[in-house]
């Protein structure tokens, strides 16, 4: 690990970047895609999520490399720039929109918005995107949210999305193209209550039941998963499966359903200083603290921090909430025997994908021993 972490810092020194950066390893994404395409289901398509994923030319890259064009959004700006970026793009909302962020988009006659699908998740907001469609004399397209045990909202029975399908045709304007389904909770579930395996198999068998009560031109779209159990989906009702952060694998995504992929994003910072930390006050309780084992000896303070991410490199370091968390200097307690120096690197593994991608501005993309691109995120906005 101490060698890959040297060839990162030798590449980023190289390039002149020495503030705070999200590092891609573009080496390990393209091989995470290649297990991607080995494991997928044949009878299954990738839905990218565009949220974990946001940057344009990584969004690109992957779609290129997959042979796909369907994506999940969830944010109308994310929504636009996808759909400004790609002519083909099918878009799926992974959430329930408010009608009034609905209302705002479509009211300005943006021809692209054809080809985003509405998620409907109660009777109600189906109502209300009926009137909308009305409203603004336009067709929309819609899937309905369906609940296989995450219980987060959604249709939470067969009988009940029966029931919004009987009410469809009042809405002349909405047209129905499938359900989304999510199963986040599977790999969660302990063995006492079944285990992960039981649980995706009832979640399976929930979206079944689901599916069964669609007309037979309501199923274009028969989506479930994420990327913790996308590639766990085999001969399922399904057609698509959504997958984001599984391609740069941040550390809440080391699941079974993810083994062998490797993180491939990284926050890399500077190392300010290099220290014997002391605790304000007076000395002994740095000493008594020290004794115990709750205070390190020797530490460490970056340029930035307070990331969403957990310390990879140098080996050994660690967050020490005593002296508090700072984006600006955080200190991180290192090894007694540690031999970090200030002006070296430091590395981070985000927990997410989401909004990590996102803050600083533009993704350093190593591949072949050196940063070879700055790809430039997408706004927070």
């Amino acid at each position: 690990m101490s060698a890959y972490f040297a060839a990162l810092s030798d590449a980023l020194k190289d390039a002149g970047i020495f503030q705070p950066c999200l590092l891609l390893d573009r080496d390990r994404l393209d091989r995470n895609i290649v297990l991607v395409k080995e494991r997928l289901d044949p009878g299954l398509a990738v839905r990218l999520v565009d949220k974990s994923l946001a940057c344009l030319p990584l969004l690109s890259h992957i779609a290129k490399a997959l042979g796909g064009n369907r994506f999940m959004t969830f944010h109308p700006p994310i929504t636009q720039a996808v759909l400004k970026a790609f002519p083909d793009a099918d878009m799926l909302y992974g959430k329930p929109m408010p009608i009034g962020a609905a209302r705002a988009v479509l009211a300005k006659g943006d021809a692209g918005w054809s080809r985003v699908c509405w998620l409907i998740d109660t009777k109600e907001r189906l109502a209300e995107y009926g009137v909308l469609a009305d409203e603004l004399d336009i067709e929309l397209r819609i899937a309905f949210e369906i609940d296989v045990g995450l219980h987060r909202g959604g249709f939470a029975s067969p009988e009940a999305l029966s029931q919004a399908l009987g009410i469809l045709p009042a809405h002349k304007r909405l047209r129905c193209e499938g359900v989304m389904a999510y199963e986040a909770h599977a790999p969660h579930i302990p063995g006492l209550f079944g285990g992960p395996v039981k649980a995706l198999g009832q979640a399976s068998e929930r979206a079944a039941a689901f599916v069964a009560c669609l007309g037979a031109d309501q199923r274009r779209i028969l989506n479930i998963g994420g990327s913790k159990t996308a590639l766990l989906h085999h001969g399922s009702a399904a057609n698509d499966v959504s997958m984001g952060s599984a391609f740069v694998l941040p550390s809440d995504f080391d699941t079974p359903g993810l083994d062998g992929f490797q993180p491939a994003a990284f926050i890399a910072t500077s190392i300010l200083k290099v220290v014997e930390p002391m605790l304000p006050g007076p000395p002994a309780v740095t000493r008594l603290l020290r004794a115990l084992g709750r205070f390190p000896r020797k530490g460490c303070y970056l340029y930035g921090g307070k990331w969403m991410a957990e310390p990879v490199f140098p080996q050994g370091m660690k967050a020490n909430g005593l002296l508090g968390f700072s984006s600006n200097q955080q200190f991180m307690g290192l090894p007694a025997d540690a031999t970090a120096k200030p002006g070296d690197y430091a590395f981070l593994r985000p927990t997410q994908s989401e909004a990590v991608l996102q803050q600083f501005g533009s993704i350093a993309v190593f591949s072949g021993g050196r940063i070879t691109d700055r790809w430039p995120a997408l706004p927070m906005a």
